[in-house]
């Protein structure tokens, strides 16, 4: 009788699930195996764990908000669905800036983010790991056990679990990293792109972070680095519908750095190797459309 009922719920769920969505297709319990991401799923609801993470960076002064992203009022803004989902930017520069000393493209992925979000009635809580940082920057900076650490306590106390990691860490030096080398100055790289992406309709400029400004704020320098944050909820909500984990790559960034030649240069994920990491299944158009969008705007910045 136990067989039977077993063969019945298990019929019924996959059933359930759509054909062209294979992320609904997991048991409730499973979390996404994603390298380099680390996750909990939380005993408490998706606000009170959003909100535990929030006051927590909120109290500690050595921190700063740089942005909240709330992906699913983003998806209703375009009349697109999507469930509880946000994503918080924050940093330490203390903790960030001898990451970036070591080799700037790590501001690329910083600062750090903790992602939200909630499916088939469970919510999860995820970041990526500083061994994935450590691996894709080739780092060694003795700041990366303090960082996982806070990470770490950060979403433990938020959803009373540990997190853990269901991949690995295994990502090449630079993998997925898209660089363009520009003709101009680093202000005007940085302003051309900025103008680029602020007259474009479909973007929106969601966080500007000055990494010089924030490691000379704590006594600590490096060359000229800027990050921008943008998006556009029209190609970043299918990604998040097909795989919700993508969350914590979106929205975009481009980061222009000023090597110790003098020469600038604009740096940005490759939406394939988001889409590959995540596992994506399809969205062939839409991953096209963001990459012709990205390498139209570092050239704009560039040339």
């Amino acid at each position: 009788m136990k067989k039977f009922i077993l063969f019945i719920f298990i019929t019924f769920f996959f059933l359930a699930c759509k054909n062209d969505n294979t992320d609904c297709c997991v048991m409730p319990n499973e979390l996404p195996n994603v390298d380099g991401l680390a996750i909990s799923q939380s005993e408490n609801s998706f606000d009170n764990t959003y909100n535990a993470i929030r006051s927590a960076l909120q109290n500690n002064d050595a921190i700063g908000i740089v942005a909240e992203v709330d992906h699913e009022a983003n998806a209703e803004s375009v009349d697109l669905e999507l469930g509880h989902s946000k994503v918080i930017l924050f940093g330490n520069p203390n903790l960030g800036t001898p990451l970036m000393q070591e080799n700037q493209l790590a501001g690329l992925d910083l600062p750090q983010k903790i992602l939200v979000y909630e499916k088939n009635g469970n919510v999860f809580a995820a970041y990526n790991s500083t061994g994935y940082l450590s691996n894709r920057y080739n780092l060694t900076a003795m700041t990366l056990e303090q960082i996982e650490i806070a990470l770490s306590d950060l979403v433990t106390n938020a959803t009373n679990v540990v997190p853990t990691i269901p991949g690995d860490d295994t990502v090449d030096f630079q993998e997925g990293v898209v660089t363009v080398d520009s003709n101009k100055p680093f202000s005007a790289t940085y302003d051309a792109l900025r103008s680029a992406i602020a007259d474009n309709s479909n973007l929106k400029i969601i966080a500007e972070l000055d990494h010089q400004e924030n490691g000379t704020s704590v006594g600590k320098t490096i060359r000229p680095t800027r990050l921008i944050v943008f998006g556009n909820p029209r190609s970043g909500t299918p990604l998040m519908q097909n795989k919700r984990s993508i969350a914590i790559d979106l929205p975009q960034k481009m980061l222009v750095w000023q090597d110790d030649a003098g020469i600038t240069h604009i740096s940005y994920n490759d939406p394939d190797y988001l889409a590959s990491r995540h596992a994506i299944d399809g969205n062939t158009e839409i991953l096209k459309t963001i990459s012709d969008a990205l390498s139209n705007l570092s050239e704009a910045g560039a040339k």
